[in-house]
């Protein structure tokens, strides 16, 4: 009886702990590996910028106009994806008097 307790609580710890951090690792391993220049991107520090070049293990990033800064890939939390802007085009009315 209590190795059968023992055997359920391991499950349990498995199903409930293990399992889902086991997912969490692989979709950001997956993400850190799409990164390609142009994504915007977030670090494990809160930096924001745009990817400029990816090596095997670095990912160089603009964080301002001509400021370049080297992060390791698994420094990268998130990639934002950018929010398609809808312009419009407002026509000018002449009111004529």
């Amino acid at each position: 009886m209590p190795i059968l307790m023992i055997v359920l609580l391991f499950g349990v710890m498995y199903f409930m702990m293990i399992r889902p951090q086991q997912r969490k690792r692989r979709e950001a391993e997956q993400m850190q590996s799409s990164i390609g220049a142009g994504d915007e991107v977030v670090t494990i520090g809160g930096l924001y910028g745009t990817v400029t070049g990816v090596d095997d293990e670095t990912v160089m990033l603009e964080v301002a106009p001509g400021v370049q800064t080297r992060y390791a890939r698994p420094a990268i939390a998130r990639v934002i994806k950018p929010v398609e802007r809808i312009e419009t085009v407002q026509d000018e009315v002449e009111v004529k008097e």
